[in-house]
């Protein structure tokens, strides 16, 4: 797609001078941003300085060296010598008279109760549960469990640990026990904040039967404080979440760290074995997290940010941060986004005035079948748009651009990983947006497309490499260096190999094509899963679609396909069938023609509903199912095993 496409959008004067991409660039005498990109790959020392200050950051010490890889590039010091704790840039915005009487939080329930907090709130708040917290014995580099709803209280709990030094582990709200005991064990964690339970589409999910069990496996935890619903007890031996802090003086100093201390161990499922546990630190998460809230999506002091998400994945983290790293409103919300009905996410910009909203894609597809719902609350105070998590096809992009976005706003694609705190690849607000695509690699990350032995591909598709360390990066796994080391430091010697497909479309444009463990590859043809599911999603009659490779004696592998149908489908499978064939046949030639194509309701996904294709692939194939602590739906396995060929 080129830059003059009719759905392209492009930015007016009014964006670009309002851009605080535009303030940093005249700030250090820019006039051109693609000069402002090549300035913090060849300058990044003098690059994040001027970020450093841009943002705002607050430092304890200064640092006086950017980076020292005496150890290796995989493992850099950041700032050395510098100290700081970023919970003092969130709580900064308090001692602003502008600001302290600013929403901070707002967090809302499925059921409609919500609560808020200003920013003179929020410190009080963290102040005194982390006083609390000190009390209980929990000091710097503890490892405490967070299984908690995103809201007021997750967000308090989260700053309060790194205030005090500790370290937070979240945990995703749908977890079983296996999966919370499997990741408390390997960090040692001594202490779980856990809520008693939420809401999902209208019916109580508790949460005490887990927990207890947790209690049982993992001999090491010391004590639990349990955040509970009004009419809930409190369990024998448990604190009450509100009654932390109660009585004790509150800390007015935080807990002053290294920049490369850590703040945070967050599990990511892996394809195989246990899970992985990427280490973010005060001086690489926080930092990349508040340049990419303020130059990929142009957040300033007093805009309202929404973008629903688990605290438990990465997102929730990095959504929270954005907001509050920048003076922002974070809204919070812990429910179905569909529930009572499609209106919920349009009904929560009308009510908050959310000027940023996000969603990740499968959410922006389910909107688009339910338009008249989806768009039904007042989005006029809507100027930026952000999709994350997963690839995009076009059409959905062009349908979120021009619907929700009222045609108006731009759509900030966005991605990096768990292991990355923030964006390798996004869009920025002052060059042409193309539907599905990303127009810049992030300022402070030199990335490229490159082949089996790391040499630079264009317009063809290639593994997303990082050619040099940069700031966010993941410091390694929680005491499991080799296999840091083997996931992305070692397929090519010198390069951080991401694990995702890619396209690199002229000089700094790019478009994903799935993950690199999902490639399939029909007689030597290398295909990535999101190129079929892009052309079937133009079907009237499939709503999703999910695309694998399994062995084949002839060609090596077979594309076999999934789908859902629409609900403009008229129950016809094998005509559905055979317009999935054709469709693939005439988009994608004949070599790709799909060696099975199956009708299904459910995929299996992630909370932030993801499509698992790993678990469709090892269900298909009577594979081992590998890790399964992230999927949300445990019956859709059940449908997949339905369509195994006998």
């Amino acid at each position: 797609m080129s830059d003059d496409s009719p759905d392209a959008w492009d930015p007016q004067e009014d964006d670009i001078n309002n851009a605080n991409v535009t303030a940093l660039m005249h700030r250090l005498g820019f006039d051109n941003y693609e000069d402002l990109y090549q300035f913090s790959i060849h300058k990044p020392d003098a690059y994040w300085r001027e970020v450093i200050v841009f943002c705002q950051i607050k430092w304890k010490r200064d640092y006086s060296d950017y980076i020292d890889v005496s150890r290796t590039e995989a493992f850099p010091e950041w700032f050395v010598g510098g100290q700081l704790n970023w919970v003092d840039t969130v709580l900064a915005w308090a001692d602003e008279p502008a600001q302290a009487t600013r929403i901070a939080v707002v967090g809302e329930h499925e059921d409609g109760n919500t609560a808020s907090v200003t920013y003179a709130e929020l410190k009080s708040k963290v102040q005194g549960f982390s006083a609390g917290l000190s009390a209980l014995g929990i000091a710097r580099g503890d490892r405490v469990g967070l299984l908690v709803e995103s809201g007021i209280e997750a967000t308090v709990s989260f700053l309060s640990l790194a205030y005090i030094g500790a370290i937070a582990v979240p945990l995703f709200s749908g977890f079983g026990a296996d999966a919370v005991v499997s990741r408390l064990s390997a960090c040692g964690a001594r202490l779980l904040i856990a809520t008693s339970g939420f809401s999902r589409r209208g019916r109580r999910v508790h949460t005490r039967a887990l927990v207890d069990e947790v209690l049982q496996k993992v001999p090491q935890l010391e004590r639990v404080i349990w955040k509970r619903g009004l009419e809930e007890t409190l369990p024998d031996g448990f604190i009450d979440w509100t009654s932390v802090g109660v009585g004790n003086k509150p800390l007015t100093a935080s807990a002053a760290m290294s920049a490369n201390d850590p703040f945070m161990v967050i599990y990511t499922s892996g394809t195989t074995g246990k899970p992985k546990g990427p280490v973010h630190t005060h001086g690489g998460f926080p930092l990349k997290i508040a340049h990419d809230s303020a130059i990929h999506f142009n957040i300033k002091p007093g805009d309202v940010l929404c973008f629903p998400a688990d605290m438990g994945w990465i997102a929730g983290a990095l959504m929270m941060s954005s907001a509050l790293l920048r003076g922002a409103t974070s809204v919070c919300y812990d429910g179905a986004p569909d529930f009572p009905d499609w209106s919920r996410m349009s009904r929560l910009v009308e009510r908050y005035k959310v000027t940023h909203f996000g969603s990740a894609p499968t959410l922006i597809r389910g909107m688009s079948a339910n338009p008249e719902l989806a768009l039904a609350g007042d989005l006029s105070t809507l100027r930026v748009l952000i999709t994350a998590g997963e690839g995009i096809d076009p059409e959905h992009f062009i349908w979120y651009q021009t619907n929700f976005g009222r045609g108006v706003c731009p759509v900030i694609n966005y991605t990096g990983g768990t292991e990355v705190s923030g964006a390798l690849l996004a869009n920025v607000v002052v060059k042409t947006i193309l539907p599905g695509a990303f127009n810049t690699c992030s300022p402070g990350v030199q990335v490229d497309v490159v082949d089996a032995s790391g040499k630079p591909v264009r317009d063809q598709i290639g593994e997303l490499a990082v050619l040099k360390p940069f700031v966010g990066m993941t410091r390694s796994f929680w005491q499991d260096d080799a296999r840091y080391l083997e996931s992305y430091w070692q397929t090519v010697p010198g390069m951080w190999i991401h694990g995702d497909l890619a396209q690199r479309v002229g000089d700094n444009s790019f478009q994903l094509l799935g993950r690199s463990d999902d490639t399939i590859k029909v007689a030597g043809k290398r295909l990535g899963p999101a190129e079929v599911e892009e052309v079937l999603l133009e079907l009237r009659s499939v709503a999703e679609a999910a695309a694998i490779g399994v062995n084949d004696p002839v060609k090596g592998q077979k594309l076999v396909v999934f789908v859902i149908p629409s609900r403009e489908w008229d129950g016809d499978s094998p005509k559905l069938v055979a317009a999935v064939t054709r469709q693939v046949d005439e988009r994608l030639g004949k070599p790709f023609r799909p060696g099975n194509v199956h009708i299904v309701q459910q995929f299996p996904k992630t909370r932030s509903s993801k499509i698992m294709r790993r678990l469709i692939r090892a269900v298909y194939t009577s594979q081992p199912l590998g890790d399964i602590s992230a999927l949300d739906n445990l019956t859709s396995l059940d449908e997949i095993r339905t369509t195994i060929p006998t």
